[in-house]
């Protein structure tokens, strides 16, 4: 890796130097080596992290402040004969969390290899208590630093920077494996690990598909990043670094964005706004009450289906491919292999708070011969979505819309 680190760390200094401008930046790839991080890196075994078939590892990553490093993962791969090779996926956690066997396990389930690399210098060790930090190691990277607090030190030893490096040694990693078919290899990430995914998704084209859970971009937009970027003063050099918004022209591959409709860190309008912004084909999962957390953001059935879509030649989740507005009443075009069960508008009174609005729900018209989806809005709306439930359960959303000052006539 000694190549790679003069390398990054030319491009990083020259970043620093010559800023991108805002235009350049929404076609950047970022300053990571993309070619040194796509080879494999070398593993160390982690002798006392075994769960239920999951085994744990090291494996080296970039320095940090002049110093070696290396990442803890849990892997996992379901029974397989020989000569067979299983699809596989990525799992980048929240802030708070750490790599989690069951996660992989949950993925081992539906008949893919996992990878889970704990982003922030975790060991295998567990905590002691729930308010302790995981500890950590001999040779661990940055930890996250609260809403970027690192954002002064060189670029090389950015937390961000590392915890994408991170995920693309992991992913090289994972289509090492005589297992793994290395076509078939997908990630998704929850809450801050979400956030990792849709920078992600611009950045590894080697992947098939992404699926941010909660975690997008446009942070500067929601409530709590905003007013955390604004007293630091970091907001401009996190919009020109890192931002996802500056990756997500590159994504390429599928995605499927799972949020609950009143996210506290991930509301609608950042959200939908990240989703929209993505080149490959999009889909969207939205509830109501969906709560957060990682065991909730790894809950939902649409995720397994959605990337068995992808990868196995399942049929896909519906998708909306067109939505709008004639006057007052919304509409949106959908393609689907299975029967729609069920149409709704989901919807606010409330422009201001994205956070707290109250959204309430009415049944939507669906023609099927048309696969067309209708429903008058009600007068004083300021933003509405479309959700379908199909014949399996499956739920598919399309992005929120938002409406001006004055009700829809």
């Amino acid at each position: 890796m000694k190549k790679a680190t003069r390398v990054l760390g030319l491009t990083a200094a020259l970043l620093l130097l010559h800023p991108l401008p805002r235009q350049a930046a929404e076609r950047t790839t970022g300053p990571w080596d993309l070619p040194a991080l796509s080879q494999p890196p070398r593993t160390f075994p982690a002798p006392d992290a075994h769960a239920d078939g999951v085994k744990g590892l090291y494996f080296d990553a970039l320095p940090y402040k002049g110093h070696p490093t290396r990442v803890f993962a849990w892997y996992g791969c379901p029974k397989v004969e020989p000569g067979q090779k299983v699809p596989a996926v990525v799992l980048l956690h929240g802030g708070g969390g750490t790599a989690y066997d069951e996660w992989v396990r949950v993925w081992n389930s539906h008949g893919y290899a996992a990878i889970a690399p704990a982003l922030e210098g975790q060991s295998e060790k567990p905590r002691e208590n729930n308010k302790s930090p995981y500890p950590r190691h001999e040779f661990s990277g940055p930890a996250r630093q609260a809403i970027f607090e690192d954002i002064d030190q060189p670029v090389q030893d950015h937390w961000f920077f590392h915890a994408i490096a991170d995920a693309i040694l992991a992913d090289s990693l994972l289509r090492s494996f005589p297992e793994v078919d290395a076509e078939r290899v997908g990630v998704t990430g929850i809450s801050w690990g979400g956030i990792l995914t849709s920078a992600l998704a611009g950045v590894d084209d080697r992947l098939k598909f992404a699926i941010p859970v909660y975690g997008c971009g446009f942070l500067n937009e929601t409530p709590i990043y905003s007013a955390a970027l604004a007293k630091s003063g970091s907001t401009d050099k996190y919009l020109r670094l890192w931002e996802p918004a500056n990756f997500l022209p590159n994504a390429h591959m599928p995605m499927l964005w799972v949020n609950g409709a009143n996210d506290i860190h991930f509301p609608l309008n950042a959200f939908s706004k990240s989703a929209r912004l993505a080149k490959g084909e999009s889909w969207s999962c939205v509830r109501i009450g969906m709560k957060h957390g990682h065991p909730a953001g790894w809950a939902p059935p649409e995720i397994y289906a959605f990337a068995d879509g992808v990868v196995k030649g399942a049929d896909p989740l519906p998708r909306f491919t067109n939505h709008g507005r004639h006057a007052s009443v919304a509409w949106a075009a959908y393609a689907s292999s299975h029967r729609i069960r069920q149409a709704e508008l989901i919807y606010t009174m409330e422009p201001k708070d994205w956070v707290k609005c109250e959204w309430q729900t009415m049944p939507a018209r669906v023609d099927g011969a048309k696969k067309q989806v209708t429903a008058r809005l009600p007068d004083g709306c300021r933003g509405y979505f479309f959700n379908l439930t199909d014949d399996r359960g499956l739920l598919s959303s399309t992005t929120m819309q938002q409406l001006g000052d004055e009700p829809a006539k």
